[in-house]
Order: structure tokens, then C-alpha cells, then sequence
């Protein structure tokens, strides 16, 4: 029982010993050893602008003018007279068909409206004098009559014949295939004594036009109204008159050094689809871009005031996917924006809404933030690949206190 008893004493006494130890510790620490120092984090200065905007399309490269070359006769092929793949001019002569029985044809066209011209002259003279017998009595009415239907039927007979001659040339100049516009010729459908027909199905060749060349663009008509709603709010807008710029990505990647122009747009949405087409015309003198090749096109559709730049490190999602920022306020406490994008600039988001010029966004330091915590904020610059660069140093003191804390 005493055992126990001077155990309990023992017991109090060393938790009096500690507690004082403690307090004597205490006071000799630094004021405030426990705090952590505030968040450092890196910011920019935001600067509004006016900021081109673009809409990316996909599209395919048409030939500005197509002709496929189908022979208007009957006949054999005498001759190609095309290299393959060359450039040819309107008029030039493409094929030669036999032209044997188209010359005979002529020659007898020909030979038909002489007779109907002198038959004609025979029926006018004929014609002359009954009138003149009749105009004396001397001849009767009827004499005259027959005489007039005579003179008229020679002249249609001449006029047939006229026709048929000039048919008869038609098929005779059509044994000379020419081409009918200029432009770049594909391979020839037949060779030297194939057998053509008229209108047939299969084309002897085809002539492309590529210089300049078009490209069709396919967009959706919600896109459409959208653009539409943006200008008419005062968003979007076009800096002087003129059709909105093209610029071209390639299929491998690079960009087409020319820049093109809208030339039309489709008056009617698909609807299978949903969608129109626009077509862009752009020069093409060293023929890079050709017939059926895919591309992907950046439309100029104006300028937008009063828009932001803004890196795209600094853009986040929230828990409902809306996209927002962080900028640092006048106390040095951080605030959630909730943003409106309208597509992307290079490195950057487009900001048409959610932020004020001359606010510090936050670029660097997402890590150790949160809405309505203290920060210290430090200027940063971002360079064109989207690094920060900045010089984030410790308040003086602040290694002793964190090593007096521990």
C-alpha cells in the first residue's frame, strides 16, 4: 500500500518536471515558429486585345474547271496528238479520228445544195416570166400559182440543203478532237484505232484546271449561327471590305505558303449532314496541291475586342468542366474566375469573358493554392513554348523559422 502510494508521487512529480521543461522551451522560441510562410505562385499581367479569330476546317483540293473529252462521232482513232500529263491550251488538237467517210459526206452535202441552188435558180426564172405573161393576160392565174410554189419549194430545198451541208462540216471538224479549255491532261483512255462512239460513257481523257485550284470546306450550320449571334453582339468583326483569308496544313504536316480567299458559299445545309460548304480558291503555280488531296484549313473570320490571351497552363476545369483561372487580388488572396473561350491562339486560350484587364492571373503554383488562400505572388514571363520563367525568392528568414518550427 505505502509501495503504491510513493509510485503515484513519483509519477506527478516527473509530469510536473516535463510541463515546466516545456514551458521554459516555449519561451524561448521565436514568435510565430508554427506558421507556414504563405504560397508563393508565379502571375502575369493580363493586357486585353484585339485578337484575331480562326475556325479550323477540313477539306479536300478540287480542280477549279474539269473536262472530260468524249468524241461527238463514230470512227476509228487515227492519232494521239497530247503527251501525258502535259499542260495543254484551248484549241489544241488532242485526237484525230479516220475521217474518210466524213469527207465524202461533205462532198455530197455539197454537191445536194448546188443542185437545190440551181433548181432554185430554174423555179425564180420560171416564177419571172409567168408573172410577167400574167401581169398581159397572157397566162393564167393558175400558170402563176404553180409558178410561186415551184419558186417556194426550190428555196426550202435550198435551205435543207444548207443545213445538211453544214452538218456534214460539223461531223467533218469533230474527226479533230480539241481540247476545250486549258489545264493540266491525265492519260489517254484509248489507243491509235480503237473504235470511239459518239457520247460514249468512258471519257478519251480528262483536262484539269489547278491553277488556281479550289478547295472545299465543310462547316456545320450550328457553327454558322454562332458566328453569326458573335458578330451581331459586337464579338466578332472584320477590319475593311473583302473576302476572309485561308491559310492551308498539308497532309504531312506543313503549312501551304500561299493564302487563299473564300470565293462562295453553299446556300443550302445537308440535310443527311447538317452541314454546308464553303470553297477557297488559291494560286497554285508550282501544282502542290492536286485533285482529292485531304488539307486542313484555318478561316480568318475576323477580329474580336477587348479578347485575352491567356496561357493555357493558367486554364483549368472545374467540377462541372466549365474552364477557369486564378488571379491574385488586391489583398494577396487568390480568386476563382469562371471563364468564356472562344477557341485557341497558338500557346493560348481566347478569353471573351470571366477576367478584367490589369488583373494578375496565376501561371505558376497551382500545387499549393486554393480559392481565398494568402499567396505571394511573383511577376513570371512565358515564352513561346509555354515555359514559365520566373525568380520565386524566400522572404528573408524564412529557412531559420521553418528549421526553429521542426
Amino acid at each position: 500500500m505505502m509501495r503504491e502510494k510513493t509510485l503515484r508521487i513519483g509519477l506527478v512529480a516527473a509530469g510536473l518536471f516535463l510541463a515546466a521543461c516545456s514551458d521554459q522551451s516555449g519561451g524561448n522560441a521565436p514568435p510565430g515558429a508554427g506558421a507556414l510562410p504563405a504560397a508563393e505562385v508565379g502571375f502575369v499581367v493580363l493586357k486585353a486585345q484585339s485578337v484575331p479569330r480562326y475556325t479550323q476546317l477540313s477539306g479536300r483540293v478540287v480542280a477549279h474547271a474539269t473536262a472530260e473529252i468524249r468524241p461527238q462521232i463514230d470512227g476509228i482513232i487515227e492519232s494521239i496528238d497530247f503527251r501525258e500529263g502535259r499542260q495543254v491550251k484551248a484549241g489544241d488538237i488532242l485526237f484525230k479520228v479516220r475521217d474518210a467517210k466524213f469527207s465524202a459526206a461533205y462532198a455530197a452535202a455539197a454537191a445536194t445544195l448546188s443542185r437545190a441552188e440551181a433548181t432554185q435558180q430554174s423555179a425564180q426564172s420560171a416564177f419571172d416570166r409567168n408573172q410577167r405573161l400574167q401581169s398581159q393576160s397572157a397566162v393564167s392565174q393558175q400558170a402563176l400559182d404553180e409558178a410561186t410554189a415551184a419558186l417556194l419549194q426550190a428555196k426550202a430545198d435550198v435551205e435543207s440543203a444548207k443545213a445538211s451541208l453544214e452538218t456534214a462540216r460539223i461531223d467533218l471538224d469533230n474527226t479533230t478532237i480539241k481540247a476545250p479549255i486549258s489545264g493540266i491532261i491525265g492519260t489517254a483512255g484509248v489507243s491509235v484505232g480503237s473504235l470511239v462512239t459518239q457520247n460514249q460513257t468512258d471519257a478519251l481523257a480528262t483536262i484539269r484546271q489547278i491553277d488556281p485550284v479550289n478547295v472545299d470546306l465543310v462547316d456545320t450550320s450550328a457553327n454558322l449561327l454562332r458566328i453569326r449571334q458573335d458578330v451581331e453582339a459586337g464579338r466578332l468583326g472584320r477590319d475593311g471590305a473583302g473576302a476572309p483569308s485561308v491559310r492551308l496544313t498539308l497532309e504531312n504536316g506543313e503549312d501551304y505558303k500561299t493564302i487563299g480567299t473564300i470565293s462562295l458559299a453553299t446556300v443550302n445545309v445537308s440535310e443527311s449532314t447538317g452541314t454546308f460548304t464553303l470553297r477557297a480558291s488559291f494560286p497554285n503555280p508550282e501544282r502542290i496541291l492536286l485533285p482529292g488531296m485531304f488539307v486542313r484549313a484555318s478561316v480568318d473570320l475576323g477580329t474580336m475586342p477587348n479578347a485575352f490571351l491567356v496561357p493555357q497552363r493558367a486554364v483549368q476545369r472545374s467540377g462541372t468542366g466549365d474552364p477557369i483561372a486564378y488571379v491574385v487580388s488586391a489583398d494577396s488572396k487568390v480568386e476563382q474566375r469562371k471563364l468564356a473561350t472562344e477557341g485557341t491562339s497558338g500557346n493560348n486560350w481566347i478569353v471573351t469573358d470571366g477576367l478584367k484587364d490589369g488583373e494578375r492571373l496565376i501561371v505558376d503554383g497551382f500545387q499549393k493554392i486554393s480559392a481565398g488562400a494568402a499567396v505571394t505572388a511573383v511577376e513570371a514571363t512565358i515564352d513561346e513554348d509555354g515555359v514559365v520563367k520566373q525568380s520565386l525568392a524566400r522572404p528573408a528568414g524564412a529557412g531559420e523559422a521553418s528549421e526553429a518550427a521542426q
